[in-house]
């Protein structure tokens, strides 16, 4: 197309309704569609007509709507398009559930078009009218009457035409309007709709469209023939049926009936006893219909019969019945598990909406609002580290809400059709393992644990993840299809449950469908009271002891968790547990103890040497090493910052496995100081001619993220100013070249990691202050927490202070003008015993 540019006055013209219409005006293209004059329309648009909508609402509305000449092709350009179209006015803007504009226009005039202008930003062009030819001789009067008549017929055969419209195509007398009206709603191919547009004679559109209406009219009559004769053959297979039935009851008076009839009777019982849906019904049906034809010998008899043992013995119609009383819902959830307060909120207020909805459709409100839909299955997702209880919290909600529980383990899955499961050409064909899983539990509506969600592999054989996209959309799992049944299985009633140990690995549109509820490890204290409530009856019960043979007093327990564990959650304390609960059972038995009092001292003579310290035992005392916050699959861990230098010149080398992000957050805090240095009080020679080493130990796991800025900057300073990172600090956040710290998240997790440590303060950005109310309060109140938006208050707080040299004169006359103060000279003591100026 050749882009023009047409300067001057357009001169404007009238369309039919008297409105002015220009003649430039932007051109809509049309893909399946095609607008007439005389008719309301709707028209849809794509997001890059968006600016052209704009351009046309905040004018006279009018636009002209173009055929695409191929609907088929992915283009709109102006050789794409018919060189006939309509000039509509916009008369209403709404949008579609699938976020497509629509449309609704009133079609005015024909035109053409004369010349192309533009393409960009939208396609516009000059046109001319094209007015069309009126006849008014008889035949164009008969050619009038027959079409009416023939569109009055096809209409009336189509089911979404509403009767009144037929009726209404009496009263037309407008054989334009008329071929219009039969051009747009009777069912013709696009191309067939533009002649129509295109041709300028009436009498010549009549023609063509009672030629295109008559076969119309033929297609739809055969329709009906074939959907007759569809009926009468069903009433001959139920008439068939009743024969069979007859001739298997003289056989069996005869004594001629076989063990394959009966087989076949049976499984006719069980489908018409079996509440199947109607899809299942109708593929059982014929299914069984096919066996029956078949010899018992066929190799694809016994994959049928297997078939429909799979239709037949599924939960289609089976319902738990929900538990109705939340308060005993919540006293079984309190009962199961310490804590987790956000998990158990979410299932009391699934259970008392649900009720709710039960009351409300049993009583409907006086103003007639008596129709209440079923809420759908909650899809949630329990993430956190190993050991806090996920797993066994999904069995909890069950006991509590009243279902069966049923449990798939994703990790490691990698073939798509553990999911969908396998289609029935392949040998050794089954369902997946969600079908296989609702069959376990035999309820149609179970709560169904998703175990491992972020370990699902992907290879050649499909992406599991992918096909679990269907299971866990409430708008698809109402229909999830199964490769192996081809039919429809109703899902939006089950209660999922995924669990994950990190969100990262789950892919962004399946972690966009699950509720995330974070699981973050547990306190001192709530590990204390899981241990006496759950963890040591039940290791009690596993030893076969009771609770007069041995009592564990909770310094023991404190001292097991805080001196042989270091975990966020409770597997291994279970496990020590275990431990002295078998070497108690030793003292009984061999030694002829009656009871064991646990206590601390015995602890340790049971479990022998201990793991760790209470308190931190690495107290940082040279420069150059910062202890940073971190989270890991395991929960919140601490990491230490190392940094060193050495004559070099210049580079900064970075080790440790550190992720491209962690990288450069090291480079930022190298960046900062060497900018800042002078604010530092650190001198700038300082950096010449030496390289800098930054390591973060544990080199062979991975590390990323931009948290460790604060520690990193940290660490680089008090390299450079030979001040110590103090060793009760531990330190999160991200730092920016300009030394703003940044908010980051698991704070919950970090903090928690801190107070396992021995920390004593947390230096965090003050925008995660929020992020404090999560943590427990015992531990807010046994930490202190320095809240900062500048890198440079971090380092006062997390630092040392600077050690001055008595034996040097210090200067005391420093003018309190900051810029004065780089003409002074501040003498202090270096290990080296080197001195250097400080701006």
């Amino acid at each position: 197309m050749k882009d023009r540019l047409i300067v001057g006055e357009i001169p404007r013209q009238k369309d039919n309704s008297g409105e002015e219409v220009p003649n430039e005006i932007p051109i809509l293209p049309l893909k399946n569609q095609i607008a007439y004059p005389m008719l309301n329309m709707t028209l849809a648009i794509d997001a890059e007509s968006s600016s052209m909508l704009d351009e046309v609402m905040k004018s006279d509305r009018l636009m002209g709507a173009v055929g695409i000449k191929n609907p088929a092709e992915n283009h709109s350009g102006a050789d794409d398009l018919y060189e006939t179209g309509t000039v509509v006015k916009i008369l209403y803007v709404t949008r579609a559930s699938d976020n497509t504009v629509l449309l609704i226009t009133q079609g005015t005039k024909r035109f053409r078009i004369a010349q192309w202008l533009s393409s960009k930003p939208h396609l516009r062009a000059r046109i001319t009218p094209a007015p069309e030819v009126f006849e008014t001789d008889i035949e164009t009067e008969a050619f009038h009457r027959s079409l009416r008549d023939l569109s009055q017929e096809v209409l009336s055969m189509a089911a979404y035409v509403p009767k009144e419209a037929v009726e209404g195509l009496a009263s037309i007398r407008d054989p334009l309007q008329l071929a219009y009206i039969a051009a747009a709603h009777v069912d013709i191919d696009h191309e067939s709709r533009q002649k129509i547009l295109e041709e300028d004679s009436i009498k010549e559109k009549l023609r063509l469209l009672i030629k295109l209406v008559s076969r119309e009219r033929d297609v739809l009559k055969i329709g009906k023939k074939i959907q007759s004769e569809a009926n009468d053959e069903m009433s001959k297979s139920q008439r068939d049926y009743y024969l069979r039935q007859q001739l298997k009851a003289i056989k069996k008076e005869l004594g001629e009936s076989n063990g394959e009839e009966s087989e076949f009777d049976e499984y006719r019982q069980r489908i018409s006893q079996t509440e199947l849906s109607a899809e299942a019904r109708k593929e059982a049906m014929r299914e069984l219909d096919r066996m029956a034809q078949m010899s018992p010998q066929s190799a694809e008899y016994p994959l049928i019969k297997t078939y429909l043992d799979w239709l037949l013995e599924l939960p289609w119609n089976r319902l738990s019945k929900d538990q109705a009383d939340v308060n005993a819902a919540r006293e079984i959830l309190d009962e199961d598990h310490f804590g987790l307060q956000d998990v158990k909120d979410r299932i009391i207020e699934y259970l008392a909406v649900r009720n709710l909805l039960n009351i409300r459709k049993t009583n409907p409100k006086e103003d007639g609002q008596d129709s209440f839909s079923t809420p759908m299955g909650v899809l949630l997702c329990f993430a956190g580290p190993p050991g806090v209880g996920k797993t066994s919290l999904g069995q909890s909600i069950a006991r509590a809400i009243g279902r069966e529980f049923t449990r798939m383990s994703l990790g490691g899955i990698r073939d798509e059709a553990e999911i969908r499961g396998h289609r029935r050409t392949y040998i050794g064909a089954m369902p997946g393992r969600i079908i296989q899983a609702v069959k376990r539990a035999g309820t149609s509506k179970p709560v169904f644990m998703l175990d491992e969600v972020d370990k699902i592999g992907s290879d050649w054989r499909g992406d599991p993840s992918s096909a679990l996209l269907e299971v866990l959309d409430p708008a698809q799992n109402n229909a999830f299809r199964d490769h192996y049944l081809d039919v429809d299985f109703d899902l939006s009633d089950v209660i999922f449950i995924a669990t994950a140990n990190q969100l990262d690995t789950i892919p962004a549109p399946l972690r966009d469908r699950l509720e995330i509820i974070q699981i973050d490890g547990y306190t001192e204290f709530e590990k204390v009271q899981i241990a006496k409530r759950h963890l040591i009856p039940r290791q009690l019960a596993s030893h076969g002891l009771i609770d007069s043979e041995i009592t564990f007093m909770d310094d023991a327990v404190r001292k097991i968790i805080g001196n042989y564990t270091r975990e966020a959650g409770v597997r291994q304390l279970e496990r020590l547990l275990g431990a002295t609960c078998r070497k108690s059972v030793v003292n009984l038995t061999t030694h002829g103890w009656s009871h064991i009092m646990v206590t601390p001292e015995l602890v340790t003579d049971l479990l022998k040497k201990e793991k760790f310290e209470t308190e931190y035992s690495e107290a940082i005392e040279m420069p150059g090493v910062a202890t940073g916050l971190a989270v890991t699959a395991n929960g919140g861990d601490i990491l230490f910052v190392e940094a060193t230098r050495m004559p070099g010149s210049g580079k900064l080398n970075l080790t440790g496995q550190l992720g491209d992000v962690m990288k450069e957050s090291a480079e930022i805090a190298y960046s900062y100081i060497r900018a800042q240095a002078t604010s530092l009080m650190i001198a700038p020679q300082e950096f010449d001619g030496t390289d800098v080493h930054l390591h973060v130990p544990a080199g062979a796991i991975p590390k990323d993220g931009p948290s460790a800025g604060i520690a990193m900057t940290m660490a680089l300073v008090s390299l450079f100013s030979s001040r110590s990172v103090r060793s009760d600090v531990g330190m999160t956040g991200e730092v920016t070249l300009r030394g703003r710290v940044l908010p980051v998240g698991g704070i919950k997790m970090k903090v928690l990691a801190a107070h396992r440590a021995g920390l004593k303060t947390v230096i965090l950005p003050k925008r995660n202050a929020r992020d404090l109310e999560d943590v427990p309060q015992e531990i807010r109140n046994a930490m202190q927490f320095i809240l900062v938006d500048q890198i440079d208050k971090a380092i006062d707080a997390g630092l040392t202070p600077l050690k001055t040299n008595p034996d040097i004169n210090v200067y005391q006359d420093v003018d309190q003008d900051p810029s004065a103060l780089n003409e002074k000279v501040l003498a202090i003591s270096l290990p080296t015993n080197r001195k250097f100026n400080l701006g």
